[in-house]
């Protein structure tokens, strides 16, 4: 037997505006930029925590949100997310940056000193995923965890609502405008829209404790990874690259994972550390994103873009900086889906540059943004007013262009 066929009557729930699907940084953003623009949100998260890779994948390393000479190149939410993040954790931020934060840009920054270590910093994940709680409730978001959002209805290029699976058993849940931000283009997937897999290096990081004490606690949390770097190095010879997309992958990869970060500590003295967190989710950096009505490449390295959503600077690359195309968003197939975060429509280097932790929060809260207005204007991504978004952002403190 190759395929079953059921049917089942399946309870409808509540209406809202905007449903978006993964509360990583991506959604969480897109959530709150949806509220916060007066539309109804249901935020649906697959774990029973927020964050995903951030925290859930212990990943806790908040990119930069500078170009490496001093200026800030991300703003918006992003921003307001690297600081719920460190608010009850310690933190690594750098002080000159700290201050610049707090009010020292209204006077006129020290360019010089902001220039001598990124905005970034590293993160406690779960003192991060309680801060998450605490912003989306006061946004009055609505929340739902531990439920999958296993498929999409769909009517034509028209997404009806999600199908969705939980200790509720099977529920559906219509809204007028969705953003996808599952990190694997999952609904866009299932929706038939065109995407594309990327692929993955071995790769498993965990936190470890040493039991001498530290000066702070930040100290006391040491990353351990195996496998390979960001370029391949280190990776297993003989072992396949995943995209990560089939269950099979996932499995193999976290289980394997966890083997070698035993192999790690196996001949430690087990009394004088332990293994604070292993991660609740794969560690792929690239697995699925959307071919969009247009994508980042980075052909469009530092390149104007008059329909951006959004500016990043390059992680690796001080100076340079992308700005986001509102094309990078939606498929031409799906009429009134978004996408957010990793799963934008972006290439090569551009995929890189534009999946992490900032340039996530940045996609989702344009992503969020746009859903809010689709779902007030009652019209479809294609024909959604771009100067419209784009004013919006901007009042909600958002760097559009360089």
């Amino acid at each position: 037997m190759k395929e079953i066929t059921e049917t089942l009557r399946v309870p409808v729930k509540e209406r809202v505006d905007v449903i978006v699907a993964g509360g990583g940084f991506a959604g969480v953003a897109a959530a709150l930029a949806a509220r916060r623009c007066g539309a109804e949100v249901l935020l649906l998260e697959k774990t029973a925590l927020l964050g995903g890779l951030g925290t859930n994948g212990l990943i806790s390393w908040y990119e930069p949100l500078c170009d490496g000479l001093g200026e800030q190149m991300i703003t918006g939410i992003a921003e307001e997310l690297l600081h719920a993040a460190i608010r009850y954790g310690d933190d690594t931020l750098p002080e000159a940056w700290r201050e610049y934060a707090a009010g020292a840009r209204e006077g006129g920054a020290d360019r010089g000193r902001l220039a001598e270590k990124r905005y970034a910093t590293f993160f406690s994940p779960t003192m991060c995923q309680l801060a998450m709680d605490e912003v989306l409730a006061g946004a009055g978001v609505r929340i739902r965890l531990d439920i999958l959002a296993a498929r999409p209805v769909t009517e034509g290029a028209r997404v009806l609502g999600i199908m969705c699976e939980s200790k509720s058993g099977r529920e559906f849940f219509p809204a007028d405008a969705f953003v996808d931000a599952t990190g694997d283009a999952d609904l866009f997937a299932r929706a038939g829209c065109e995407c594309v897999q990327g692929k993955n290096y071995f790769t498993a990081i965990a936190h470890l404790c040493r039991a001498a004490g530290k000066a702070k606690a930040m100290q006391n949390r040491e990353w351990i990874a195996e496998g390979a770097n960001l370029f391949g190095a280190g990776h297993p010879e003989g072992y396949p690259l995943m995209a990560g997309t089939a269950n099979e992958e996932v499995t193999r990869f976290l289980l394997d994972g966890r083997k070698a970060i035993l192999e790690r500590v196996r001949g430690d003295d087990r009394t004088a550390r332990d293994i604070m967190a292993l991660p609740a989710q794969a560690q792929f950096r690239e697995t699925r994103r959307i071919k969009g009505a247009a994508t980042v490449t980075e052909g469009d390295r530092m390149k104007p873009q008059p329909d951006s959503i959004g500016l990043t600077g390059d992680f690796k690359r001080p100076g340079e900086w992308y700005e986001i195309p509102c094309g990078c968003l939606y498929s031409p197939q799906a009429e009134n889906m978004f996408a957010a975060g990793r799963m934008i429509s972006a290439e090569g280097w551009a995929w890189e540059v534009t999946r992490l932790i900032p340039c996530c929060a940045l996609t989702g809260q344009a992503a969020g943004t746009a859903a809010a207005l689709l779902a007030r204007e009652k019209c479809t991504a294609a024909a959604l007013p771009v100067p419209q978004l784009q004013e919006s952002l901007r009042r909600q403190g958002v760097r559009l262009h360089r």
